[in-house]
């Protein structure tokens, strides 16, 4: 071997152990930060398109493209940014099948549609520390987010940028991102010198949010292979409710549910891991025994009668058939518990590997719809001990926040009729007030419903229509051909203005539940923007008035001790001619004018802007029954109440 050849073997073999000895930081895939980078002394981020493809099927009009993009977090400040947030302005309809290093901050599960933007919350790492700290090591100050979906319509040479980003995280601002190049979008995000925060930079966890429903995620007791698991539910809405709630997220890490009590899984089944890597791995146990291997895995409240179960059961606060009450109707029922075993995968083998699910759900039937964020590390619950021993904490804690939304598309459950006094017609519920997307027989989405006589409240609207044509004719109203749609909810609420005299007035409230289920412990909210003040009294009804956001203008009623049950619909007496029967409750509220002067009942203020039915928002008619007539009483608006007087007694 000549003298060069050996002196180029040479240098190599040093360039090989120069390589095995490099930091783990450097060795790690990890990009260097873009030059501009450099200029920040705060956060930066970017947004890089990688490259795309045209994919099947081709459609001029709507044509779908593979991209891969690069998003990019990196903590330049002087303190840590703990549980990152970034949103990205995403515009082409796009469709995101995968990202790593982050999750969707709002609980949905991949592929997910992004079209509208999207914030992305970091996972596992959620902690960005500082160069200070680390000696600059990027792999614990940067995260890099590997995003590829589908977009629609921006084809080559064109790029697929988003709108804009920037960080959600509080106490931060950021200028409109910059474009470098045609690939790529930056921002730099500074501290906001105004925002005022009660959280200390030494303080090790964020503080605890509040929200209309919170989940704990608290670690109990940990060992190598396992830990148990404390799930709390909250309700903190004064007009929140979940009933029958179920409750779902994401395995990350191959965990799987070994034993549970105060619920259950909704599917028991455990042939995902007897032909995963979990019966790979634990070829010793016995997975008859495992509840639940799904990666995505619906949990389930237990029936009362579980409650003192010595293996299910009992669990405080468990076991209530999935009934979260808001805590202005019992805070003794507004929260519900349960706990499972979880047992982990390799390479968490290790008492102190913790990592909690993501992208929770939860729901109920009739219920309002929650939107849930990603788990936030919070300081470690504390238990009380019920013998008065010191309290024991929690090895580690995750709060997720949920919050009431209003999912695009989504229909009411329960809608709402208006009459009064001075008008005999009834206006209706909304046609398709709850949805169309079944009807039996053709009829109108878009036409506007049929005012109606008031004893036609009392029937299935599919028994309505030959008394809605003669109320019409009667009344010489125009009817629509086809006939409107009927309002298909499972809960309509009356509410009429019963009297108006100069010192006071009343109104009536009557619960209908065309359905076969019934409602046990219910509760109705009215929100009058004028009215409330002067409320007095409800007479069939517990009822007070609720200040909500420092507004008193919402009053709260439920049934009466013994009373509050709500039967579903049942057959009428003669099942062959009789129409079905709703359940029902009523009730007469009173007011004073003295609060209220210059109050003007007739004219829209004795009716409700907005109404619940088990937190539940109803929908109201588009319009208010015309006064035309200045009758302090009626004979004819008084049959709905007789007839609803008789229905009761009849049942009975």
């Amino acid at each position: 071997m000549g003298l060069k050849s050996y002196n180029l073997l040479l240098i190599f073999k040093l360039l090989l152990v120069f390589l095995s000895v490099l930091p783990h930081s450097m060795s790690q895939t990890e990009e260097a930060p873009s030059p501009a980078a450099n200029s920040c002394n705060g956060v930066f981020l970017s947004y890089t398109y990688s490259s795309g493809t045209k994919l099947k099927p081709t459609d001029p009009t709507h044509q779908p493209y593979r991209f891969e993009s690069v998003l990019t977090v990196l903590n330049n400040g002087d303190e840590k940014l703990k549980s990152w947030r970034v949103f990205v302005g995403f515009k082409n309809d796009e469709l995101l099948v995968s990202a790593s290093n982050a999750v969707l901050a709002d609980g949905t599960s991949l592929p997910a549609n992004v079209g509208n933007g999207t914030h992305f919350a970091g996972y596992p790492m959620s902690d960005l520390k500082t160069a200070i700290e680390t000696a600059g090591d990027l792999s614990q100050m940067q995260v890099q987010v590997k995003l590829v979906g589908t977009q629609f319509g921006v084809a080559a040479p064109d790029v697929p940028l988003p709108e804009n980003i920037e960080l959600a995280n509080d106490g931060f601002v950021c200028p409109t991102a910059s474009l470098q190049g045609k690939n790529e979008m930056q921002v730099c995000c500074t501290k906001d010198p105004k925002f005022k925060t009660n959280v200390t930079v030494d303080e090790e966890f964020l503080p605890r949010q509040s929200g209309d429903l919170t989940i704990m995620y608290d670690v109990t007791r940990t060992y190598d292979s396992s830990y148990w698991a404390q799930v709390t539910i909250s309700n903190d809405n004064p007009l929140g409710r979940l009933d029958n709630w179920k409750l779902s997220f994401d395995w990350m890490r191959d965990e799987f549910i070994y034993t549970m009590k105060g619920a259950y899984p909704y599917v028991v089944d455990s042939s995902d891991c007897i032909f995963g890597p979990q019966g790979t791995y634990y070829r010793d146990l016995d997975f008859g025994n495992v509840l639940n291997c799904e990666r995505r895995p619906t949990i389930i409240d237990l029936p009362p009668t579980k409650a003192n179960d010595t293996t299910l059961g009992l669990i405080p606060k468990c076991c209530r058939n999935g009934t979260i009450l808001p805590p202005t109707m019992d805070p003794s029922k507004s929260s519900s518990v349960f706990q499972m075993q979880v047992f982990k995968m390799p390479p968490d083998l290790n008492r102190s590997e913790l990592s909690p699910p993501q992208n929770w759900k939860i729901n109920g039937t009739l219920n309002p719809d929650y939107k849930c964020g990603p788990p936030v590390r919070v300081s470690p619950s504390q238990f009380p001990d019920p013998s008065g021993l010191p309290n024991t904490t929690a090895v580690a804690s995750w709060q997720v926040v949920c919050n009431i939304t209003q999912p695009k598309g989504a229909s009411p459950k329960c809608c709402v009729s208006f009459s009064s006094y001075y008008n005999d017609s009834v206006v209706p519920c909304r046609t398709c007030a709850c949805g169309c997307s079944n009807t039996a027989h053709p009829c109108s989405t878009t036409a506007p419903a049929i005012l109606l006589p008031p004893e036609a409240l009392l029937i299935p609207f599919e028994n309505r229509t030959a008394m809605a044509k003669a109320w019409a004719d009667l009344k010489h109203l125009t009817v629509p051909n086809p006939t409107p749609c009927g309002d298909n909810c499972g809960v309509s609420i009356n509410w009429h203005v019963y009297t108006d005299y100069s010192r006071g007035w009343s109104a009536r409230i009557t619960i209908f539940n065309w359905d076969e289920t019934a409602f046990p412990d219910w509760f109705a909210a009215v929100q009058m923007d004028k009215a409330t003040p002067g409320f007095q009294k409800m007479y069939s009804f517990n009822g007070s008035a609720l200040e909500l956001n420092g507004v008193n203008n919402t009053i709260f009623m439920q049934g009466l001790p013994g009373l509050n049950y709500i039967v579903g619909e049942t057959d009428g007496a003669n099942p062959q001619k009789d129409p079905r029967v709703p359940g029902k409750q009523q009730t007469v509220i009173s007011f004073t004018k003295k609060s209220t002067p210059g109050i003007n009942v007739a004219a829209g203020d004795g009716f409700p802007s907005k109404v619940f039915f088990n937190g539940e928002e109803c929908a109201l008619p588009s319009v208010l029954p015309t006064n035309n007539s200045n009758r302090k009483g009626s004979t004819t608006v008084l049959s709905l109440f007789i007839a609803v007087l008789v229905f009761m007694l009849v049942q009975q």
